[in-house]
């Protein structure tokens, strides 16, 4: 009987365990469905404002591109500065930097660019800008010595090297037409040819480069018996008014001399010219007519010739040259302003016909340098 009573005892006290761990676990399952269905609720209402927030923004960005097309909103960039102490550097390298610029319109856009290039330097013996010393040193490797003297008394007046550098790039051309009966040639305005009857005269003249002072050279390519000089600027002149012209056509003395200015000088050489045909020369001062006459130069040329001119207003002399031979002095006593002028005009002999360029001049060691 003790037996039986331990075995249900035993049985009892099984089937109790059972119950508590089957109760535990139910609740543990209970707990998890809790934290499950919380899990789920806070994931839909964190979904739920994502998505909400999504839909704002794509409905204001719609509503942008309504109104303002549909570009492409750029991203702003904000530029940041930066200052560079030029004090730092030294002048010699960047001049030799700024010497590769090609042109006198390019340094004029240097000088634009800060103080530092363009403005006077305080501490240069000759008060020169960056720009200014550089323009010098290209002037000066394009001149000779002599030109170089004269030049200097242009800065030191009205005129920069900047001004000077710009002029000397610019080609001799001719820029003003005399007269009804010449023309230039295929539109090339370096080169003129007389058109129109026979013997009738008009004048070329390159009006654009005005020579005051120093040592200026020019060639000119010759067909025919042209006459090639200088003249007075006279800027006002009527170029329309004119159907036959000639600088020595007592006629028009009144019109020439009524575009005289202050800076003429003394001089009382208006124009003077070499005849091609027969190697003579004629000058005027416009008051008491033409003066002719051989010279110690005198010689004629032939149509294919170079005929150089060398103006030397520092002596004020006048020397031609044939083929790069010098024949001489043809005029002294020159004074104040100049421009090179050709006459021209048809004949039984043919047509004349000239081209201008500048010339090389030759320096006392024997090379030749362009002025």
């Amino acid at each position: 009987m003790a037996d039986d009573g331990r075995a249900k005892r035993l049985k009892s006290s099984q089937d109790g365990g059972v119950a508590d761990v089957v109760a535990e676990l139910r609740g543990r399952v209970a707990e998890l469905e809790l934290e499950n269905k919380t899990l789920r609720q806070e994931n839909r209402q964190q979904a739920g404002g994502r998505i909400a927030a999504l839909e704002s923004e794509n409905e204001q960005l719609r509503r942008r591109g309504q109104g303002e097309g549909t570009h492409e909103v750029l991203p702003v960039i904000v530029a940041t500065v930066v200052t560079v102490d030029l004090s730092r550097v030294d002048t010699s390298i960047v001049a030799q930097i700024s010497s590769f610029l090609g042109t006198a319109r390019e340094m004029l856009s240097l000088a634009l660019t800060c103080k530092s290039f363009g403005w006077r330097q305080p501490m240069s013996t000759l008060n020169w800008s960056l720009v200014e010393e550089v323009a010098r040193q290209t002037v000066s490797s394009m001149t000779t010595d002599a030109e170089m003297s004269s030049v200097s008394r242009y800065v030191s007046g009205s005129m920069t090297w900047l001004s000077i550098l710009h002029r000397d790039e610019n080609l001799l051309v001719f820029d003003v037409l005399l007269g009804s009966y010449i023309e230039h040639q295929d539109g090339n305005k370096t080169v003129v040819s007389s058109a129109g009857g026979d013997y009738d005269r008009s004048v070329a003249v390159s009006s654009g480069y005005v020579m005051k002072s120093g040592a200026h050279y020019a060639e000119f390519l010759i067909t025919g018996g042209p006459y090639i000089g200088i003249v007075r600027p006279m800027p006002g002149l009527d170029a329309d008014a004119y159907d036959v012209f000639d600088f020595f056509s007592s006629e028009f003395y009144t019109d020439f001399l009524a575009q005289r200015s202050d800076d003429w000088g003394d001089s009382e050489v208006n124009v003077c010219e070499f005849s091609c045909c027969d190697g003579e020369r004629g000058w005027a001062d416009w008051h008491d007519g033409r003066f002719d006459n051989e010279w110690e130069g005198t010689e004629s040329c032939q149509s294919g010739d170079i005929v150089g001119m060398l103006l030397n207003l520092d002596g004020g002399t006048l020397t031609v040259y044939r083929n790069n031979r010098r024949l001489g002095v043809m005029k002294t006593g020159l004074s104040g302003p100049y421009c090179w002028h050709v006459s021209l005009s048809k004949s039984q002999a043919g047509t004349d016909a000239v081209s201008i360029k500048r010339g090389a001049l030759i320096n006392s060691d024997g090379a030749r340098r362009l002025n």
